[in-house]
């Protein structure tokens, strides 16, 4: 099985966006913000969809990731639109990522919608896609891509080539008792490899009750290999309460740094076994290639993994532990040291507790690390975090090749430790003083510690007070914040601070390191709930300046009050007792002192109070067996110094053999009450032991039903959340429902008022084209009746034309034979009827050049009234149009046939009788006056040819291309031609 490597990466993928508006001055820009670090994308435009394509990670180890998870921090991302101008950001919405859903597999990227957006209209979105990678950064001691040549070798000096591809095993050497890692020439320092199994807890939780046991007298003990050894703990036989004596197991390995680096790289992890007998209940892995960290100096330094790691069943269980709390699975504390063996002999400073993760017994008192046993980690302990004590220094180590010691030196030393405090338990008056857990626990340490009488009603407390962190700085400098704080109530009037400073910056959020502590101490419970209701706790914040007195910035009181009214929780102790904790979690805002509320900060805290009970006493009472023994022997003497004052008489009851007889039944009845005696104490160690046996296999009965109340508890709770979760989720459909159909309906309103809406402007629309069609119908009508009368006129016109011809031509012919005056007489009757016919004919021309101006004012009200038809009912009146102007196109045609076929008749005898006058003209003389008229004949007729043409191009319906204009032009060019021929 592959190692997992323990550093991480986060990393986040913003590729694009959607449903963003416009924007030419401004730009966006994501900012990414975790665990007090932001990171932000590039500048990008700001369009509808902005191509960010930019990658955010973050740097972490497992252990972090997983606290991250169980409270559950977020990745919160604001974006921001930037002005170019002015560079003012504006927040147009956020998004918050939960780190529970992250995987280690990529996933595919989602959508998700920016929440308290600016443009509610568009609801824009961002592509993003979250995975959890291996940091695989290059390691300084690894080779790297590109080298340089290698220097010749200098005589002498070995020289390691190609060390990646060499395959290290470690070989033992018997002789001299260390293993030898590379060739022989290269190992020249020796190395100290150690594994020390501290601690374990909760392992119960391994065994379920299909579990098959060996038999019954088998005990359970951890084993794993190092380097081919096979090493096995101190076996226990309780796994409920595992009491064994922590070991350390120890190697010496023969090589260089280089070669060890490589060689543990290339190892697999360090597999630790609980088993019993010859069955691995549950495993777990410690990683070996942690040891050879670039950031340690294996010459002059010591490589440490340690932490409390779980307990995994094997795949073949049907144990289900993934349902189980984080706070009750079972966890085995192991540390794994990789030292030279210069630095062994020397003292030197542990690693920091806070590695070694939650669940770890706080011993009251700290001896020699070899003398102290360690005990099993109390469930309720689980959640706390390490306390801002730093660790006590291990002792001297004892020399390299006392490798099998056992020792707590590495381990116990480590845990997270509560602040040792003097514990004074609050009093009452008239009530004789209480005594805390810890003091009892210590007086079974110390010999001469007192021995207090505890009334039954006390009870043992725990408070615990995590300080997490400081945000929203209102201060216009950076603050070295310090943190300060004191509570005589739990026993200790001195200040509790956090150390060291950290700084405090605007607009960012600070979490505090050391900054958990917590106290044990004895109250009564009406006594605990009246100080918690009437003294708050107050957080003094601090600046620390190395150049000026530190300066008291503000203060928080934190009302305690809040913890009693938060809801308990259960949990089970060592001893599988059940006991109950409170929690409250609150951000709190830091007020200035100077009394004007002006608020400085934000302090983030989490509380704990844990009731353990009743406090048991512990007075040191004298047997009652020691004082009869006491007794006796006064008792014998006074019984026997009367039988040896006493002389001899001469009574029979007085003699020698009656006193040797008295003393040899007194004897006998003594012997026989020894006898009883000691039949009785048999009797009674017997009973005795048969109860302790019944008691261990009824407290034994007691934890697996506890074990198995508990499992139910927390299937009953989950169920509960899961039927809460899905009252939830049914709420919620219920409510989108709702929104659903309330849109729908809206929807549906809205559609049908739009339909009427439409339907009813179709309808105005018909009925004025109707309208407007009836009003042309009946124009075109009235023109028809016109143009019929007209007609009409023309020919009566063209009647009487040829009556008058016909009487001209009878004329003509009685001239022949008249005389020469009554020829002139009919001249002059001639030319009154001539200018007659002349008047009606100019009266026929004005009233068809009326006619076509009326046609004209119809063609272009027509016109207008299409262009009126096309910008208001285009779309919906297709087919009306349509039909329309194929019927305005058909009439057009119709009638411009009809009036092309009029005025070309009338052109026709216009011409054809100008042609008989000039024929008549042209065989008779006239005289000057009858040449005068014929030329003003002609002026009228071309003016009126000209009249009517530009009358028919003013209308817009006819071009010169058209053959009436053609015709009439050609009319104008043969006028003026006889005109000026003429």
């Amino acid at each position: 099985m592959a190692s997992k490597s323990d550093q991480l990466l986060i990393v986040l993928s913003i590729l694009e966006g959607r449903q963003f508006p416009k924007s030419q001055r401004h730009t966006l820009v994501v900012q990414a913000k975790f665990d007090g670090e932001q990171l932000a994308t590039d500048p990008v435009e700001h369009n509808d969809q902005p191509q960010f394509c930019t990658e955010l990670a973050w740097e972490l180890d497992r252990r972090t990731l997983h606290q991250h998870r169980l409270q559950r921090t977020p990745i919160k991302l604001q974006c921001y639109a930037v002005d170019s101008n002015t560079s003012a950001k504006e927040c147009v919405g956020y998004i918050v990522l939960d780190l529970r859903s992250l995987q280690e597999v990529k996933q595919p990227p989602k959508w998700y919608p920016l929440l308290s957006s600016k443009y509610t209209k568009l609801k824009p979105a961002l592509l993003l896609s979250m995975v959890l990678e291996n940091d695989t950064k290059q390691q300084p001691d690894q080779p790297e891509q590109f080298k340089a040549k290698k220097a010749p070798a200098r005589p002498g000096s070995p020289v390691i080539a190609n060390l990646e591809s060499i395959k290290l095993e470690a070989v033992l050497n018997e002789e001299e008792g260390y293993h030898q890692i590379g060739p022989a020439d290269l190992c020249k320092d020796f190395f100290v490899l150690s594994v020390t199994v501290a601690f374990a807890s909760r392992l119960e939780q391994l065994i379920s009750s299909s579990t098959k046991l060996a038999k019954e007298g088998s005990e359970f003990f951890f084993f794993y290999s190092l380097l081919g050894n096979d090493v096995t703990s101190e076996p226990f036989k309780n796994p409920i309460t595992p009491d064994f004596e922590p070991e350390r197991a120890s190697v010496r390995i023969c090589s260089n740094e280089k070669l060890l680096r490589l060689f543990f790289r290339q190892q697999q992890n360090l597999q630790l076994h609980l088993c019993c007998g010859n069955q691995s209940l549950g495993s777990t892995e410690v990683s070996l290639a942690a040891l050879v960290k670039s950031s340690v100096d294996l010459v002059s330094q010591v490589a440490t993994v340690e932490g409390t790691f779980v307990l995994k069943p094997p795949n073949r269980s049907k144990l289900n532990l993934q349902s189980v709390a984080a706070d009750l699975q079972p966890t085995v504390g192991v540390a794994v040291t990789l030292r030279r063996e210069t630095v062994g002999a020397e003292v030197y400073k542990l690693p920091d507790p806070g590695r070694w993760g939650d669940g770890l017994r706080t011993p009251v008192k700290k001896g020699p690390a070899v003398d102290v046993c360690p005990e099993p980690a109390p469930a309720e302990t689980e959640a706390r975090s390490p306390t801002p004590v730093q660790p006590c220094k291990a002792s001297s180590l004892s020399s390299d090749h006392q490798h099998s010691e056992s020792e707590a030196e590495s381990l116990l030393d480590d845990r997270p430790e509560r602040t040792e405090l003097p514990v004074t338990v609050p009093t009452v008056p008239g009530d004789a003083p209480l005594q805390s857990e810890a003091e009892v626990h210590a007086s079974s340490v110390s010999v001469s510690a007192p021995k207090i009488s505890i009334p039954p009603s006390a009870h043992h407390y725990c408070f615990s007070l995590d300080l997490r962190s400081v945000r929203d700085l209102n201060v216009g400098f950076p603050v070295n914040c310090t943190l300060r704080y004191s509570y005589q109530f739990f026993g200790s009037a001195a200040p509790i601070m956090t150390n060291p400073a950290v700084e405090v910056k605007k607009n960012t959020e600070v979490f505090l390191p050391q900054s958990y502590c917590a106290f044990d101490f004895a109250a009564l419970p009406n006594q605990l709930q009246d100080t918690f209701q009437r003294v708050p706790l107050v957080v003094e914040m601090w600046h620390r300046d190395s150049n000026s007195r530190d300066l008291l910035l503000g203060t928080a009181s934190i009302q305690l009050s809040h913890l009693l009214t938060s809801e308990k929780t259960r949990f089970l102790d060592q001893s599988g007792q059940q006991h109950w904790r409170q929690t409250y979690a609150e951000r709190l805002a830091v007020i200035k002192t100077s009394g004007s509320n002006e608020k400085v900060a934000e302090l983030s805290y989490v509380t704990v109070l844990e009731d353990m009970g009743v406090v048991k006493a512990q007075d040191i009472l004298i047997s009652e067996s020691s004082q009869s023994m006491n007794q006796v022997q006064p008792k014998t003497a006074a019984t026997s110094q009367p039988h040896g004052g006493v002389e001899v008489g001469s009574k029979p009851r007085e003699t020698l053999e009656y006193r040797a007889a008295l003393e040899l039944e007194m004897w006998k009845e003594m012997q026989e009450d020894l006898f009883d005696n000691q039949l009785k104490q048999k009797e009674l160690s017997h009973m005795q032991t048969l109860a302790e046996e019944w008691r261990k296999r009824d407290r034994e009965r007691e934890a697996l039903v506890k074990k198995k109340e508990m499992e139910y508890n927390l299937l009953e709770e989950q169920l509960q959340k899961t039927l809460a979760e899905l009252e939830k989720r049914e709420k919620t459909l219920a409510h989108a429902e709702m929104e659903t159909q309330r849109l729908q309906r809206e929807m549906r309103v809205e559609h049908e008022f739009s339909m009427r809406e439409l339907q009813e402007s179709t309808r105005r629309l018909r009925e004025d084209c109707t309208h407007q069609v009836e009003l042309e119908r009946s124009k075109v009508r009235q023109l028809e009746e016109d143009l019929a009368r007209q007609q009409q006129q023309s020919k009566d016109a063209e009647k009487k034309y040829k009556l008058l011809e016909k009487e001209f031509q009878q004329y003509r012919d009685q001239q022949n034979t008249r005389p020469e005056i009554h020829l002139q007489s009919e001249i002059n009757l001639l030319r009154l009827e001539k200018s007659e016919l002349e008047r009606k004919l100019e009266s026929t021309t004005k009233s068809k050049l009326h006619y076509k101006q009326q046609w004209g004012r119809a063609l272009k009200e027509l016109a207008r009234f299409k262009q009126r038809e096309q910008e208001n009912a285009m779309t919906r009146l297709k087919k009306q149009q349509q039909e329309l102007e194929h019927m305005r196109l058909r009439y057009l045609a119709a009638e411009e046939k009809e009036a092309v076929k009029n005025e070309k008749h009338e052109l026709e005898d216009i011409r054809n009788e100008l042609n008989r006058l000039k024929q008549q003209d042209e065989k008779k003389t006239w005289n000057e006056p009858a040449g005068v008229s014929l030329n003003e004949s002609a002026d009228e007729h071309l003016s009126r040819l000209l009249e009517e043409r530009d009358t028919l191009l003013r209308t817009g319906v006819y071009t010169h291309e058209d053959r009436i204009i053609a015709e009439l032009n050609r009319q104008i060019q043969e006028t003026m031609t006889n005109r000026h021929v003429s």
